[in-house]
C-alpha cells in the first residue's frame, strides 16, 4: 500500500516518508487524526515508509551551526523557534545540527512551522545531506511532543 488517505496515530510521533526505504520529503505524524493528506502537509496522498521517532525523555536540546562541520556560527535551542533569524543566525542555512538530550525536533524550510520538515534525533549533523535536505534552508524549529 502506498496510498493513503487518512490516518489515526493512537500513540507516539511517527515519520513518514513519500518513498520506500525512509526516503523522499518527510512528514511528522503526532497523536491524533488525520482526515485526508493535507493534514499532514503533503502534496499528495502517497507514503512509502513510516517509523516511530525515538523518544527517550523530555530534556531538548540541540545547537545550530551556519557552517558544515559544527563550524561557524552557533545558537543553541531548547524551545521551539518559529522565526530562526531572531535567536541571532544571520542566514536562513544551517549547515549541521547536534541534538542534545532526549527529544526529537522538526526543522521547518519557512518560518512558522510551514514548508518542507525534517525530522532530527538524538545525534549529530554535520551536513544537511545528512537529514536528507535538498539545501541548507532552514527557518523554523519544534519540538516534537510525544503524547504516550
Amino acid at each position: 500500500m502506498n496510498r493513503v488517505n487518512s490516518i489515526r496515530v493512537e500513540t507516539g510521533a511517527w515519520v513518514c516518508f513519500d518513498h520506500p526505504d525512509f526516503k523522499g520529503q518527510q512528514y511528522i505524524l503526532e497523536k491524533g487524526e488525520y482526515p485526508e493528506f493535507q493534514r499532514w502537509n503533503a502534496h499528495n496522498d502517497h507514503m512509502g515508509s513510516c517509523k516511530p521517532i525515538k523518544m527517550h525523555g523530555e530534556q531538548y536540546r540541540m545547537e545550530l551551526f551556519e557552517e558544515p562541520n559544527f563550524t561557524g556560527q552557533c545558537v543553541e535551542l531548547c524551545d521551539d523557534c518559529p522565526f530562526l533569524q531572531s535567536t541571532g543566525i544571520s542566514q536562513n542555512c544551517l549547515n549541521s545540527v547536534k541534538v542534545y538530550g532526549d527529544g526529537a525536533w522538526v526543522m521547518y524550510e519557512e518560518p512558522n512551522y510551514r514548508g518542507r520538515m525534517y525530522i532530527l534525533e538524538r545525534g549529530n549533523y554535520g551536513s544537511f545531506m545528512e537529514w536528507q535536505a535538498e539545501n541548507p534552508n532552514i527557518q523554523s524549529i519544534r519540538k516534537v511532543v510525544n503524547y504516550f
